[in-house]
């Protein structure tokens, strides 16, 4: 049985943050130009793993002649974007078969991005040559509990960028709300992206 040392730290408190997630493949070297055209980053690794790292993200993706028994094509896996018409947009740039935009309803998927634009409901999927899929989501807002509130980060400058877009956005509602000028609209951005990220009440 385990040791369990009273002294322990809570497991609550450990971080732990997922680092690769590995996808099967049949054929390496045409994974590797096919996540090579996603604009991902290869990294180095040692012989006989290829690891791509998506702009942006803190979780790489590994993929080897011998690295897992699954079989290929067996793996979905998600992205995240903000903005998801650019994302596809961009994808299908450069030469990938994306599929059409849908967002989800009560009665199932429905075509284009969600009306009111509401984050985990718009996603576009796209398969790998072998078959994995990967399902792309639209997310600006998280799920209250999903981001700790004191750690607020923006992964690439094109996340914060559309991060001051939309507080800019909402901003401008909350001046014609008002109908003055906030000369503290600096406060009002920080505090927005803040609570935006961390699944918090928005400022009105």
């Amino acid at each position: 049985m385990p040791v369990v040392r009273s002294n322990a730290a809570n497991i609550e408190n450990i971080d732990m943050k997922l680092e690769v997630a590995v996808i099967p493949v049949s054929d390496v070297d045409r994974a590797k130009e096919f996540y090579g055209r996603l604009g991902w980053r290869l990294d180095q690794t040692p012989p006989g793993v290829v690891q791509f790292t998506p702009h942006g993200s803190g979780c790489s993706v590994q993929f080897g002649s011998n690295l897992t028994p699954a079989a290929p094509g067996s793996v979905t896996n998600y992205l995240v974007v903000s903005d998801l018409e650019a994302a596809r947009d961009a994808l299908v740039g450069a030469g990938v078969d994306v599929g059409e935009i849908v967002h989800i309803t009560p009665q199932g998927p429905a075509s284009g991005l969600d009306p009111e634009r509401r984050s985990y409901f718009s996603r576009a999927t796209f398969n790998d040559p072998d078959g994995n899929t990967w399902l792309v989501q639209e997310i600006t807002t998280r799920l209250p509990g999903r981001v700790e509130a004191e750690e607020t980060s923006f992964a690439s400058a094109s996340d914060l960028a559309s991060a001051l877009r939309r507080a800019a956005e909402a901003h401008g509602e909350h001046e014609k709300r008002t109908g003055e000028a906030d000369p503290d609209w600096p406060d009002w951005y920080a505090q927005y992206m803040v609570s935006e990220q961390a699944g918090t009440e928005l400022p009105s």
